[in-house]
């Protein structure tokens, strides 16, 4: 493993959306964007032990959760995106099931599994600014080690309209 990093919105600062319930819509009243899961970059040399990665990734989510210090759910809720190293290409997913091959409708992407645990989502084409928070939310970087805490990220920013995700702002 090269490097880790947060992207997605764990990875900004927090801002304030109209939900999409009709309640609020009509209203017009705004809440704190809801983080639904994590997603991590993981820039890789080989995806020949995916197992292990997966396998790690569930173990220490496993133990933050048990130590009172972790979210409370599944690794399902941590989305692992592989990267090659050098040229930020997108690979795949890491996969969430326990065995590759599974009887799973997703495991019959084209493509899936074609490593063990390479996950082939159908349709999803990353954007272009996928990794744009990646920088600044960089974990760990082989040769430097572990660069910040996940704790080290932005927090809240003010109610200000810059602070507000680009899809808020337009409203």
């Amino acid at each position: 493993m090269r490097a880790v990093a947060v992207i997605g919105s764990v990875a900004r600062p927090l801002w304030k959306e109209i939900p999409r319930f009709r309640a609020f819509r009509r209203l017009g009243i705004e809440v704190w964007h809801e983080c639904h899961d994590l997603d991590l970059a993981v820039w890789l040399d080989s995806q020949h032990r995916l197992g292990e990665l997966r396998r790690a990734r569930d173990h220490a989510l496993r133990r933050a959760f048990e130590a009172g210090t972790g979210p409370g759910g599944p690794g399902n809720e941590v989305d692992v995106f592989l990267f090659e190293p050098g040229s930020d290409r997108y690979l795949v997913r890491l996969c969430k099931f326990a065995r590759c091959p599974n009887d799973k409708r997703e495991c019959l992407v084209p493509g899936c599994g074609a490593v063990a645990f390479n996950r082939v989502v159908e349709g999803f084409v990353p954007c272009a600014s996928l990794l744009a928070s990646a920088r600044d939310a960089m974990l760990y970087r082989r040769g430097e080690g572990r660069l910040r805490s996940a704790l080290d990220l932005p927090a809240a920013e003010a109610d200000r309209p810059d602070a507000r995700s680009p899809d808020a702002r337009r409203r």
